[in-house]
């Protein structure tokens, strides 16, 4: 008797414990890391960028790549003012280690000294960074502020990397905001855990 009784308790003790960790497996699953090789979005951005083709990007080379630009001092540890294929693997590595996959990111923008209000924000990635990596968007509100979401539909923010910023404010069929800020846009940013005031982005427009 005693036997059996032990016996019930242990299966009794087993399922509770079967129960709890069923029951963690069926909380929110974390987001997925991006599917990127660091040396090889790092060789394909030389391929993109590289015009002379000297094996790194020189300043008037990577200010093709406005989210490289904007980026760059992170990039170029050594400060030479070239970035060399192994500094952009080594940024790109750098977001992989990272505790935090994606952040929240938050955009501001001026337009004339003024917040902008009611115009779509998109960062678009760096074609390099591959297809894990798509397009967000937010508008922004009056405070010229816009949440930017959509990289995946079950989390807020955005992946660590780097990013084209487009601002457009459509009046009608017309477009409003200067095309050097949308389709031909000179903004970039690089969304990463180790720079200060990440939550929020600001770009200052001129409409002139």
């Amino acid at each position: 008797m005693r036997s059996k009784r032990c016996f019930q308790t242990l299966a009794l003790t087993l399922t509770v414990i079967g129960g709890l960790v069923l029951g963690c497996r069926r909380g929110p699953e974390p987001p997925k890391p991006p599917q990127i090789d660091p040396a090889q979005a790092a060789a394909e951005a030389i391929r993109l960028y590289d015009k002379n083709q000297n094996g790194l990007l020189e300043p008037d080379e990577w200010k093709h790549s406005p989210p490289l630009a904007a980026a760059k001092q992170r990039i170029d540890k050594d400060g030479d003012g070239k970035i060399t294929s192994q500094e952009i693997a080594d940024r790109i590595t750098s977001w992989l280690q990272s505790p935090a996959i994606m952040t929240t990111c938050a955009i501001v923008v001026t337009l004339d000294g003024r917040p902008l209000e009611g115009a779509t924000i998109t960062l678009e990635p760096e074609p390099f960074l591959g297809p894990s990596y798509k397009p967000a968007s937010g508008v922004t509100d009056l405070m010229g502020m816009a949440s930017i979401t959509g990289q995946d539909e079950k989390f807020s923010g955005v992946y660590l990397g780097l990013y084209r910023v487009k601002v457009s404010k459509q009046v009608g069929a017309r477009e409003t905001i200067p095309a050097r800020y949308n389709t031909q846009t000179e903004l970039g940013c690089e969304v990463a855990a180790d720079i200060a005031g990440i939550g929020s982005i600001q770009f200052d427009l001129k409409s002139q």
